[in-house]
């Protein structure tokens, strides 16, 4: 996944301000990480995003959301969110949400 320096931007302002934010190259695209937890990435391919396990059933009944794969082996609790979504600033911001509430409640590392 090669990087999107406009997705990123976007992302970046929107977590600003979050605790023990940080940012890491990883998969070809930009990963955003709180408490050092993934919490979700950018790249062209758009927005990965960590709802965590059983949590993503909503994400994945919006048109353009589709579960994340590595390789053929579904990542659970991930979803992606193609071009056709993540640019929707509503949507965008529900997902970006749900994936802090689920990090926030994962122990730091």
């Amino acid at each position: 996944m090669a990087r999107d320096r406009d997705l990123e931007e976007i992302v970046r302002q929107r977590l600003s301000g979050l605790p023990r934010l940080e940012e890491k190259p990883m998969f070809g695209g930009l990963a955003f990480m709180m408490n050092g937890n993934l919490l979700c990435c950018t790249g062209t391919e758009g927005l990965l995003v960590r709802l965590g396990k059983g949590n993503d059933g909503w994400a994945l009944a919006v048109p353009g959301i589709e579960p994340l794969y590595s390789g053929v082996r579904p990542m659970v609790g991930w979803v992606r969110a193609g071009a056709s979504v993540h640019p929707d600033p509503d949507m965008r911001e529900r997902l970006i949400a749900a994936a802090i509430q689920f990090v926030d409640g994962l122990p730091a590392k």
